[in-house]
């Protein structure tokens, strides 16, 4: 599979639907997705392989005595949900995975390469501008990375 790559910028409508962009659809080798709740109050969107895969290992190291084990569980597992795309390349949005994310018009798609972060626009831009300081120690912290 190609990487899920790029910043995309569309509208959610009025029934929760948001399309798709075509570079992101042209990757993906099925019709459907895994959504969850996120990080900083964004969607996580898996394929299917890619949800397995994080889902069993997650699940393999996980413990029903352990309350921060059973916390990543229920937060992250428990509301993930398979969408199919229509045939417009729209995804409708569960509402309460819609009101996690305060997701109520203009939206930002991140394709992230292993998966794609679903974002409300406002929200969005408030983290990029919180974390603008931040972004230069943590890309400083990546100096093993030769290029």
């Amino acid at each position: 599979m190609d990487m899920l790559i790029g910043e995309f910028r569309n509208t959610l409508d009025e029934k929760g639907r948001i399309l798709f962009p075509a570079k992101l659809r042209s990757v993906l080798q099925q019709n459907e997705l895994v959504i969850t709740q996120g990080l900083d109050h964004c969607l996580m969107l898996f394929t299917t392989e890619e949800w397995v895969s994080l889902n069993d290992k997650i699940m393999g190291s996980a413990s029903l005595f352990n309350d921060q084990k059973r916390l990543v569980m229920r937060r992250f597992i428990a509301p993930a949900q398979k969408l199919e795309f229509d045939r417009s390349g729209r995804l409708s949005i569960p509402q309460n995975l819609r009101e996690y994310a305060s997701l109520k018009g203009e939206s930002v798609i991140l394709g992230l390469n292993k998966y794609i972060e679903l974002w409300d626009s406002e929200c969005y831009d408030r983290y990029l501008n919180e974390t603008e300081e931040s972004f230069q120690s943590a890309a400083e912290s990546m100096s093993n990375i030769l290029f």
